[in-house]
């Protein structure tokens, strides 16, 4: 699931220590919102990463055992010309874009984040998908002796989720490297992650070793372990409600407990952007 952030308690005495190095990114003025950011300390400091445990608090706390050099990402499949990626390759792929994207939580939270990073298509493009890729697979690291989490059942490792192809090729569907212009904090997906602002956060895979393009839907991780709560499409849609609890508002972290809810918005508030992808299905059914 993404990253969130609530109060935080002892972990603040702490996170001053955890600095990442620059990441230049130019913004993107077609990716700006109104809204104010999350703090940069909410964001790197509570989130869900559940292969170092399900507290809030456990990947700011475990995640720095993660190693991230080197790192490649493979990309194969249904394509034309299958590579693996070193990342300092994929940093200099595309010039960086600092865009400003709301996050939505299935649990019910949001933030504002400022990624740093490019198009998802950008990559897809350059290892020429052919016309039997469907859909697109991305799967999470796994580093047993330095995720903690892993040796849980919770989830049937690696953490897999996926996209449909027009969703993945879309510009808001963005690879990103970096947050408030440094690079990702291990704890928020380093070195890469995906961000998918119209669907909740759980679709948005951390710290990706693989991608993979298909001809049939992939079976994702939350869809394999609750499909009657969870499912691939996962649009954030208010009048859908979670079967355990309503989508039609939201707690934007940083905001405080005691804080009005904020009402949810239609496909994360990117509806005039995305709704055409959508055009003539179940929004119920699809969901």
């Amino acid at each position: 699931m993404a990253a969130g952030a609530g109060s935080l308690g002892p972990v603040a005495s702490s996170w001053a220590q955890n600095e990442q190095a620059p990441l230049a990114a130019k913004p993107n003025a077609d990716y700006q919102l109104m809204d104010k950011p999350t703090s940069e300390k909410d964001i790197t400091s509570y989130n869900n990463y559940y292969e170092f445990g399900t507290g809030k608090t456990d990947p700011f706390e475990n995640a720095h055992k993660l190693q991230t050099r080197p790192w490649t990402v493979s990309v194969e499949g249904e394509v034309a010309r299958p590579r693996s990626f070193d990342i300092d390759d994929l940093l200099k792929l595309a010039p960086m874009e600092e865009r400003i994207y709301r996050l939505r939580c299935v649990e019910a939270w949001s933030m504002v984040i400022p990624w740093s990073g490019y198009s998802l298509s950008t990559l897809l493009k350059a290892v020429e998908p052919t016309s039997k890729a469907k859909f697109v697979e991305f799967t999470t690291v796994v580093q047993k002796e330095n995720m903690p989490g892993v040796s849980s059942r919770i989830i049937d490792w690696p953490y897999i989720e996926g996209l449909r192809m027009d969703e993945a090729m879309h510009p808001l569907a963005m690879l990103v490297f970096g947050v408030y212009g440094k690079q990702l904090p291990n704890q928020n997906g380093a070195p890469l992650r995906l961000a998918v602002p119209w669907k909740y956060g759980f679709k948005s895979g951390k710290s990706i070793v693989r991608i993979r393009l298909l001809e049939n839907m992939p079976m994702t991780s939350w869809v394999k372990i609750a499909p009657q709560e969870y499912g691939f499409y996962a649009n954030v849609n208010p009048d859908v409600p979670h079967p355990r609890w309503s989508q039609a508002t939201e707690r934007r972290i940083g905001d405080g407990f005691f804080a009005p809810r904020v009402d949810t918005l239609m496909y994360n508030g990117y509806a005039e952007q995305v709704a055409s992808l959508y055009a003539g299905m179940d929004l119920r059914e699809s969901y």
